[in-house]
């Protein structure tokens, strides 16, 4: 008769690892998990969610800008809409509409009406103004697509009116916003522009006065005119020099040398020639009453002339200029007018979305046993190397 085999290895049995192994399961995923489920569904009151979405755009269509090639665009004009949609983003995560919606609405009241028993969605009754604005990121969620503009928000509420009532108060808050900044970037545009058109009108102003007193000091309208007028004169007297001389050997070749009428042609040479080198020196003098007895020479005064001219002209095109910008400003600022484009319109919810009865135990479950099974692991490691 053979003799039994004996058999290699025991039969399992439950040893006091193994039950702590059970034990440390039930305490860190079934009991939490158990737990998190019961309030979802038993204690977590139903939330309704308000979508909006809207856009910054500005006003299209050709202008004077357009018109005179661009000059507003050359001078920084017409920015895009890209930096008011950002400061917007940033508005409407703020403490400042946060604390101007709980004003007009009651947030708090609202939101800490089911506290402590729903202690996870609610807040508490006093809290402060930095609760609430932690809290407001909370009920709040903005998504927003620097490419193309779009901002989109969704507000959670404990009934479907409260998260429309909250989702209208941020568009039209929003539209304040940017009511705000075209007012002041029209101020700002306006400022600077009548800024120059007065400065350009002082210059315009200066140099016109500089030119009353040089015509005022030196009796002289214009002293190109008047050196033409005296180069006709001369041209003048030359003429009559020329006709005298011919009229003087006319008269020596036919009558005798005692004739008085020889004798008054050569006395008419004498003075037209003393007068055209008086109306020469004239030009070069400082003294001549002609001159505008100022004490300066015709090349002088022609010379300060000319200067007052230019500085005249050069304040004329800069005023030109200037006025130009004022209009080029006014209607840059009146066709960039900023203002809110919604594309999406606050939504009022029929069913409530929130909170994820379902997604919330699973994705607790999964993270839960991914941690107890981290921890067992490292339990068995530390205990084989010992």
């Amino acid at each position: 008769m053979e003799k039994p085999v004996p058999a290699l290895a025991q039969p399992a049995q439950m040893k006091k690892r193994h039950w702590g192994v059970l034990a440390s399961f039930l305490a860190v995923v079934v009991v939490p998990l158990v737990a998190i489920s019961v309030y979802l569904f038993v204690v977590a009151e139903d939330q309704y969610v308000s979508r909006a979405g809207f856009i910054v755009r500005s006003q299209e269509g050709a202008s004077a800008t357009d018109l005179l090639g661009g000059l507003a665009q050359f001078a920084g004009a017409g920015a895009g809409t890209g930096v008011d949609s950002d400061i917007l983003y940033e508005f409407i995560q703020s403490q400042e509409l946060a604390q101007e919606i709980n004003v007009e609405l009651g947030m708090i009241d609202h939101y800490s009406a089911h506290w402590p028993k729903d202690w996870a969605f609610s807040i508490w009754p006093d809290a402060t103004v930095e609760d609430l604005t932690w809290f407001w990121h909370r009920i709040v969620s903005v998504s927003y697509d620097s490419g193309s503009g779009l901002i989109e928000i969704q507000v959670v509420a404990y009934d479907r009116e409260m998260a429309q009532a909250i989702t209208k108060e941020i568009v039209a808050h929003s539209q304040a916003r940017i009511n705000i900044l075209n007012e002041q970037a029209r101020e700002d545009a306006m400022r600077h522009a009548r800024a120059d058109l007065t400065e350009a009108l002082e210059r315009l102003k200066e140099a016109r006065e500089a030119m009353v007193q040089f015509r005022t000091r030196t009796r002289i309208v214009d002293p190109a005119a008047d050196i033409q007028g005296r180069m006709g004169v001369m041209n003048n007297l030359q003429q009559q020099l020329a006709e005298a001389l011919v009229q003087y050997d006319l008269l020596r070749g036919t009558v005798s040398g005692d004739d008085p009428r020889l004798a008054t042609a050569e006395r008419r040479i004498i003075v037209i020639r003393e007068r055209i080198d008086q109306e020469r020196t004239s030009f070069a003098s400082s003294d001549t009453v002609e001159a505008g007895g100022a004490g300066e020479t015709y090349p002088a005064l022609i010379s300060e002339f000319e200067r007052l001219t230019v500085d005249r002209e050069f304040a004329e095109e800069s005023y030109r200029v200037a006025l130009t910008s004022m209009e080029l400003a006014r209607d840059e600022v009146t066709r960039q007018s900023r203002y809110l484009a919604t594309y999406i319109n606050p939504t009022r919810a029929e069913a409530s979305e929130y909170p994820r009865r379902y997604l919330i135990p699973t994705l607790a479950g999964l993270f839960l046993l991914m941690g107890w099974a981290i921890l067992i692991l490292v339990y068995y490691s530390i205990r084989d190397r010992r």
